[in-house]
């Protein structure tokens, strides 16, 4: 076994450098323009808004808060290699052309996986050939592209214990340290990999067009000893688009690295970023938000008297430990299972899915309901045909959910729904979001639990005013999903 302490032997201690020297260089900074993978990108920051729709207004919207940033949730993770292309592309534009309507520069971030997985290089290569192109604006202007210079690499997650030290990238679970590439996650059917040295992994997931030699590495000896500065001279050493891998351990890393990277940008040049959750706050200067509690999300008055449903999609370890953990609380529910095999059969899944709405409905009137996948995961080799599978079940859970949203759980349009919405795995978050509450905007409060669960208050659609939760599959301790439905259920209704 491998600690973290090991691997940080020989490197200087954490900087101490504050989220207030960011901001107060961030300031005049461009909007960082998010492109979410997956919907829990958001879980480390607070106060911003995110969009599940891109169209040229959506954006114009997003940028009218005078925020540092805005997230648009793609969920390309779960699109074949076109479709995600697409849709980078599709926001790209409408971002740059709401962008010079507003008057105001943005910078393109990629929020992929913080272990690895998701369409890269696709979408960062997307990214750079779009901020190279002119782009028309809907009142007829042309804004003309430039090149970028960098792509940079920050998976680092420090509050989920992902981190990166001299260019390996690990999973630390109770000080052990595990190379990313012998975890769980480098095995995914779809986007599956064999290397945690950065450098190697862009070599092996770019096929050969860059050698690990190639890649430059921001170490973290660069960072700890020489500071913002060192940081900005290995950023500026690339040109074309070229991959960049960072290190960072803590928060106060990160921070650094965001000062290099706004040193970089006020010398001229030019980034597309790829990264973990973590990085976009230390980007724009954010302090970890506060976790929220019941009557910072309800109010005075509470919420609704009905109970809560609970979505669970995915079927990582971790998840099915955290279901086991909720299910033998003192948390009163009602677990309602949607059978995989039975919606994947076209003669019985119509009904099947009518049963799971009917229990569902009768649940939320006296509790909370968790309403979840079978635990058997349905495998099959071809990585499309994986994604297929995981698209006709995602559709039936949250179909089950828009239901209930649309008729209430008195089974009538206009009475009340769940008290709030929790989804668990980033497909499920995703398309709960869109779908089963059918938002298109909305505002990101804050955390559940430090850095790792983001609650959203929808600013639109069916489910307006219901919090709903975005939590990942892959983060937290087995309770973690007990203690938010706990604290979610907690104070007084109206």
């Amino acid at each position: 076994m491998t600690t973290i302490t090991q691997v940080l032997a020989g490197h200087a201690p954490s900087p101490t450098t504050s989220a207030a020297e960011v901001e107060a260089k961030a300031a005049k900074a461009p909007v960082l323009v998010v492109l979410d993978d997956d919907p829990t990108g958001t879980q480390p920051v607070a106060g911003l808004p995110v969009l599940t729709r891109w169209t040229e207004a959506d954006l114009a919207w997003a940028l009218e808060q005078q925020v540092p940033a805005v997230y648009v949730l793609t969920n390309t993770r779960s699109l074949d290699p076109a479709e995600a292309a697409q849709r980078n592309r599709e926001v790209a534009r409408s971002a740059r052309a709401a962008a010079a309507a507003a008057g105001v520069e943005v910078t393109f971030v990629s929020r992929g996986d913080s272990t690895l997985r998701g369409h890269f290089p696709l979408e960062t290569d997307t990214l750079v050939e779009e901020v190279a192109a002119d782009v028309t604006t809907a009142s007829g202007s042309t804004v003309a592209g430039h090149q970028v210079d960098a792509v940079l690499l920050v998976p680092a997650f420090p509050d989920a214990g992902r981190v990166t030290v001299d260019g390996v990238h690990y999973w630390v679970t109770d000080g052990e340290a595990v190379p990313v590439g012998e975890t769980e996650f480098a095995k995914d059917a779809t986007f599956g990999y064999s290397s945690s040295d950065l450098r190697d992994w862009v070599a092996e997931v770019t096929q050969g067009r860059y050698a690990a030699a190639d890649v430059l590495n921001v170490d973290l000896r660069t960072i700890r000893e020489g500071g913002p500065e060192a940081v900005a001279e290995v950023l500026e050493q690339a040109t074309g688009g070229l991959p960049v891998a960072v290190d960072a351990v803590t928060e106060e890393d990160l921070r650094v690295v965001a000062l290099g990277v706004l040193l970089a940008q006020e010398h001229g040049h030019t980034f597309v970023h790829r990264v973990g959750p973590t990085f976009v706050r230390a980007l724009i200067g954010l302090e970890p938000p506060a976790p929220l509690d019941p009557e910072t999300v309800y109010g005075a008055e509470g919420g609704a008297a009905t109970g809560g449903l609970v979505v669970i999609g995915s079927h990582v370890a971790l998840t099915t430990r955290q279901l086991a953990d909720l299910r033998a609380s003192d948390v009163e529910q009602e677990v309602v299972e949607l059978e995989v095999p039975l919606v994947l059969d076209p003669a019985q899944s119509q009904a099947h899915v009518a049963d799971v709405v009917a229990r569902v409905k009768k649940g939320l009137q006296s509790g909370t309901v968790v309403l979840h996948t079978s635990r058997t995961l349905v495998r099959v080799e071809d990585g499309a045909k994986s994604l297929d599978i995981s698209r006709t079940v995602s559709a039936a859970l949250v179909g089950v959910v828009r239901t209930v949203v649309d008729e209430g759980v008195g089974g009538e349009a206009g009475t009340a729904g769940p008290r709030f919405v929790i989804a668990k795995g980033g497909i499920t978050s995703s398309d709960t979001a869109t779908e089963g509450l059918g938002m298109s905007r909305a505002m990101v409060r804050g955390p559940m639990l430090p850095g790792i669960v983001s609650l959203w208050q929808p600013m639109d659609g069916p489910g307006l005013g219901t919090p709903y939760v975005v939590f990942a599959g892959n983060v937290g301790n087995d309770d973690s999903l007990t203690h938010v439905v706990r604290t979610l259920s907690e104070g007084a209704t109206r």
